[in-house]
């Protein structure tokens, strides 16, 4: 199998792959349930400010995710560098989750969880627990609002205005 690889000068360069690429068992049963968590795949040639639009390549991300369906693994995702905290935002997040959930669609037995959590709030503007409940509301209803499962993540926001363990249940 030959992949192509950014190269030195910003072009493009062949690289050939030795070895034979992991193959799905047949009829394998599995006892237990495992998720993958998928990264997004970059566009190493795109040019752009990582941090303010990562350049996501959209087609081999997707094209990920089948990978591993077809490995019999279930995804879970959107909860890249972090809890999204080094680029990847609520924005790119909702971007991926809508996309994934629509791809997971065209699968057989494909199986997605998206993570949900309070990170599109900016730091020290949570002052109470309703606001953070509120941020979770909004990531949770827009996951199951298409038709999708959510992994709720921890809270940065949860976290700083806690006043003991009984804020956490």
């Amino acid at each position: 199998m030959d992949i192509t690889l950014p190269g030195e000068s910003g072009g493009r360069i062949l690289y050939r792959v030795v070895g034979q690429p992991v193959q799905p068992v047949a009829g394998a049963r599995f006892s237990r349930i495992a998720y993958a968590a998928a990264h997004v795949v970059a566009d190493p040639l795109a040019m752009t400010d990582p941090w303010s639009r990562p350049a996501v390549d959209w087609d081999r991300t997707m094209a990920f995710r089948r990978h591993l369906w077809r490995l019999g693994f279930r995804v879970a995702e959107a909860m890249d560098t972090s809890q999204r905290g080094m680029g990847f935002d609520w924005a790119n997040a909702r971007e991926l989750i809508r996309r994934s959930i629509a791809e997971a669609r065209s699968v057989d037995g494909a199986d997605l969880a998206s993570g949900a959590g309070t990170d599109h709030l900016a730091p020290g503007t949570a002052s109470t627990l309703d606001d953070v409940i509120a941020a979770y509301e909004e990531q949770l209803g827009f996951i199951e609002g298409l038709g999708g499962k959510a992994i709720m993540m921890a809270s940065r926001a949860l976290a700083a205005i806690a006043k003991g363990p009984d804020d956490y249940t």
